[in-house]
């Protein structure tokens, strides 16, 4: 356990710098514990040493660990497949990869109060899902009239790279449309350039390996 304090107490530092930075407070980030491939047992180690927001990949790994935390949020940080939406509203408070009019119409039909985001697409990768910058006026239209939905911001993943100043314009680019849409959350930001984010003006960061370390091989 002294070794997970220590890393949270580093990246906690990083955030504490760049909110300096940025002039924001440290109130307006939201640090992400991003668990995917991690055991529920690490989980409620970091729950004990303060975590309180934790991130999740997949439906069916997060079922599957049965964690129970309590006062804690669980958001839904993958690619999420239409057919599993009832299921993800039973286990998650915010799904912030909401992409199609078909899923948030899906998640809105679970009967569940969900705070939702938008992924946003902004590279050009075949790999990376998200709705495109034009799409959002009218998905946001669908949202708002989803009875159970909440659209609080806008999420989105880069283009894998190690160097901050190659996915710093994908985030000042996603801070524009929040503020095109008045939607004030940004998810945006992991380990290797959450300084960036935050400087540009990310309210939630997901951060995993620095946290945990790399995350376990699969045994498939």
């Amino acid at each position: 356990m002294s070794h997970l304090r220590e890393r949270i107490d580093r990246v906690e530092q990083r955030i504490q710098d760049a909110v300096r930075r940025a002039g924001r407070a440290r109130g307006e980030v939201t640090l992400v514990a991003v668990t995917k491939k991690f055991s529920a047992d690490v989980m409620r180690e970091a729950y004990e040493l303060g975590l309180r927001v934790f991130g999740e990949n997949y439906v069916q790994e997060f079922a599957a660990k049965q964690v129970a935390l309590p006062g804690s949020e669980f958001h839904l940080i993958g690619h999420l497949q239409s057919n599993k939406a009832a299921l993800a509203g039973e286990l998650f408070q915010v799904i912030e990869t909401v992409d199609s009019a078909k899923l948030a119409r899906r998640l809105d039909q679970s009967g569940k109060a969900l705070e939702v985001m938008i992924e946003v697409k902004l590279s050009p990768e075949e790999s990376k899902a998200g709705a495109s910058p034009d799409e959002l006026p009218a998905l946001i239209e669908v949202i708002h009239a989803c009875p159970n939905l909440r659209l609080t911001g806008l999420m989105t993943m880069p283009p894998w790279s190690d160097d901050p100043a190659v996915t710093r314009p994908y985030f000042r680019r996603l801070a524009e449309l929040g503020r095109a849409h008045k939607l004030e959350k940004l998810s945006m930001g992991m380990s290797h350039d959450l300084e960036a984010a935050i400087e540009e003006g990310a309210t939630h960061v997901r951060v995993g390996t620095a946290l945990f370390g790399p995350r376990p091989k699969s045994s498939a």
